[in-house]
């Protein structure tokens, strides 16, 4: 039996070790979740984390992937945990600045205050993914996580260790839902087409830009919706909705609804829904560079990966000429 590392929370609240040698995995993970729902602070989170990072590199040397995989989920939820503390600690009493004064006057007891990320081993790298670890809906959050589980198990993918590279929601792995597609690039879409008649995962803030004759939101759901026309498509980028979107517009494109359509996407090139639209569409063009997402604010993303346009029609020539200036175009070959 392997033997790791148990997380449990201490009566004094503090983490504690111990080295188990026949618990299942199961009771291990559940333990680790149980202690990160009760850490009240930054630095007992961070205990947390650091034994989860030290039980995945051993899980790694071991080639014992189930714990590798269990091991830097702890790791995930605790990066999240951490967020949402510096959120809170943000909220109420404030970050503490740097440095530890000793004393005021003639008190000689140290100010009591929270320590600085610093002093709790917070650099600015783990503050980042832990801000934007915690923006993330935690039901989107743990869709994230079960899918990220499953394509590991199922595809024997390595067990990354950067759950923005994973497939954190965003165009940023920031967990905003709402990004929207630069004019630039709508205003190719419409020279391809010649309109846009729908537009099926929409607001009424992106189609001010869109222009489509009709879309659908969140409300009306264009999942349920009977698609028509000169499709633009930028689907939500979470997991399970952006694989929902895919099949989607290919079952539309099949059933002969659809006229011409132009998908969005990151260049996921790995996953099933990207080989899903690929598997159907007539031409590709993967961008040079990456696409300046909007947000309902004006403030402009920074994407981590580029992006391509998955073109649905008979007028691959046009879309070839049209998106040649933005990235190159391969014709899909049956």
């Amino acid at each position: 039996m392997i033997r790791a590392e148990e997380i449990r929370p201490a009566a004094n609240g503090i983490a504690a070790r111990a080295i188990v040698a026949s618990e299942p995995g199961l009771v291990r993970y559940d333990a680790a979740c149980r202690a990160l729902s009760a850490a009240k602070s930054i630095d007992e989170v961070k205990e947390i984390h650091n034994q989860s990072e030290a039980m995945r590199a051993y899980a790694k040397q071991a080639k014992n992937k189930q714990l590798e995989i269990d091991a830097s989920e702890i790791r995930f939820r605790a990066e999240r945990r951490i967020g949402e503390l510096m959120a809170a600690q943000r909220d109420s009493v404030g970050l503490a600045p740097a440095g530890r004064p000793e004393k005021i006057g003639s008190n000689p007891d140290p100010i009591i205050r929270p320590p600085t990320l610093a002093e709790a081993g917070i650099d600015k790298h783990l503050a980042d993914r832990a801000r934007k670890y915690a923006a993330v809906p935690e039901q989107e959050f743990e869709d994230i996580l079960a899918d990220r589980r499953e394509r590991i198990e199922t595809e024997n993918k390595r067990v990354t260790v950067n759950l923005i590279e994973a497939g954190v929601r965003g165009t940023l792995g920031t967990g905003e839902n709402e990004w929207y597609t630069p004019d630039e690039h709508i205003a190719l879409a419409r020279l391809v087409m010649g309109s846009i008649d729908l537009d099926p995962a929409s607001s009424h803030v992106a189609n001010r830009v869109v222009k489509a004759d009709q879309f659908y939101d969140e409300e009306t759901n264009g999942l349920q919706q009977t698609w028509h026309g000169n499709v633009w498509l930028n689907p939500p980028y979470a997991q399970p909705a952006i694989a929902h979107f895919a099949d989607k517009m290919v079952a539309e494109w099949k059933s002969g609804r659809v006229t011409a359509a132009i998908v969005l996407t990151h260049n996921y090139t790995d996953t099933a829904w990207f080989h899903a639209l690929a598997g159907s569409a007539s031409a590709i063009c993967f961008t040079r560079g990456r696409v300046r997402f909007v947000s309902p604010t004006g403030e402009l993303a920074a994407p981590t990966q580029g992006q391509a346009f998955f073109y649905f029609g008979s007028e691959v020539d046009i879309f070839a000429d049209v998106f040649g200036e933005v990235g190159f175009v391969v014709e899909v070959r049956k």
